[in-house]
């Protein structure tokens, strides 16, 4: 099994996404991508306020 670097094994799904189904999966999969991104971000910064009153 060959190693292929993330960058282009994620070039290369796009590029067979947009030839098989469209443009309107591959815009689905960035809206998903980028909605996971910013509930992750928001968890990080969210979770440095937290405070223990004990």
């Amino acid at each position: 099994m060959d190693h292929h670097p993330a960058a282009a094994w994620l070039t290369e799904a796009a590029a067979s996404a947009v030839q098989q189904h469209g443009s309107g999966n591959l815009l689905r999969l960035i809206l998903v991508v980028m909605v996971l991104g910013c509930v992750l971000t928001a968890w990080f910064l969210l979770r440095g306020y937290k405070r223990k009153d004990d």
